[in-house]
């Protein structure tokens, strides 16, 4: 099994199409072999020729020279320069361990982690609302919410905001502490809200 991508597919389907075309042309004598590439019988291309048309092929666009087998070696590099996995790159080679496509291939891998750690590293910035390469925050902070006007954090647990002005006090960090806040907070809001409390003897406002 064999993936390939749109753009080559398309291509082999006008392939197709043009070895039809020559199948009708050539007549009776025509061998369907099975044959992706063939020549116009339908025979299979003999290695040989298909060696001296690629290296016609290396001299006529000034490539430097390489061998038909290095294609092979060619896409295993550019596959793992585009970010593939190394173990989706062995099974696409068909080597039987991962080490031989590791060791075949080591100039690839190290530019192949570098983006691996940068991609990790933006992935993990961008969660944290930090512009990658800087220490800088991202304009709006992610954690960042709107509160009502006039109205500024409350003490630690309390869960609700304070009127302006009111000091904040910093309770202990234990449940107790937690429920001194609130309480404190309860009576900021019910003098705000209720005057008519004021009224009541001291030793009732105190309890």
């Amino acid at each position: 099994m064999i993936a390939l991508d749109h753009t080559t597919i398309a291509a082999l389907r006008a392939h197709r199409s043009t070895q039809q075309a020559e199948a009708a042309a050539y007549g009776e004598g025509y061998r369907d072999s099975g044959y992706v590439f063939t020549n116009l019988n339908g025979e299979p291309v003999a290695p040989g020729w298909l060696t001296h048309v690629f290296q016609q092929l290396i001299a006529e666009h000034d490539v430097p020279p390489i061998r038909l087998h290095d294609l092979r070696h060619g896409a295993a590099t550019l596959a793992l320069a585009a970010g593939v996995e190394l173990k989706v790159v062995q099974e696409l080679l068909g080597h039987s361990s991962i080490v031989l496509t590791a060791d075949t291939y080591t100039s690839v891998l190290p530019e192949v982690a570098h983006r691996a750690a940068e991609q990790t590293a933006a992935h993990l910035l961008r969660a944290a609302g930090v512009v990658p390469g800087t220490t800088r925050r991202r304009g709006r902070a992610l954690a960042r919410r709107r509160r009502p006007t006039g109205v500024t954090p409350g003490p630690v647990g309390c869960g609700a905001g304070r009127p302006a002005g009111v000091p904040h006090r910093q309770g202990p960090a234990d449940g107790l502490g937690r429920l001194d806040a609130s309480a404190r907070m309860l009576r900021y809001r019910l003098r705000d809200r209720e005057p008519a409390l004021l009224a009541l003897p001291d030793d009732l406002r105190k309890d």
